[in-house]
């Protein structure tokens, strides 16, 4: 089966992916899957529509960080940010459930990702 659908390049210089098969559940591994596959759709940034991911800008801090949700309910999270030199999503980190509300706590501490 051929999908006609424009691709946004995402790039994990972090190792996002293989931290996420480590650490988040089995029960989320479809759901990361499935994240990946709302923001590599070119079709949704067009539309402003990301009904699975919930992509949104991360609030208080100045770095152009965005959220995408694996799973609203359990509270895992990725966050992202988008480089306009090479026109790519770039995967900055894997947020866990309990650490969701953390946000800018965890930006700072792991601010060279971010930059």
């Amino acid at each position: 089966m051929v999908v006609d659908m424009q691709i946004k390049g995402i790039v994990d210089d972090y190792g996002v992916i293989a931290e996420a098969n480590k650490i988040l559940p089995t029960q989320f591994h479809t759901d990361l899957i499935e994240a990946i596959a709302e923001l590599e759709n070119k079709e949704n940034y067009v539309k402003k529509n990301f009904p699975k991911t919930r992509l949104h800008k991360v609030t208080g801090i100045k770095q152009s960080v965005y959220r995408a949700d694996i799973d609203k309910i359990s509270g895992w999270r990725l966050h992202v940010k988008f480089n306009k030199i090479d026109n790519r999503l770039h995967l900055c980190d894997i947020i866990e459930g309990q650490d969701h509300d953390k946000v800018v706590k965890i930006i700072k501490k792991t601010k060279g990702r971010y930059d």
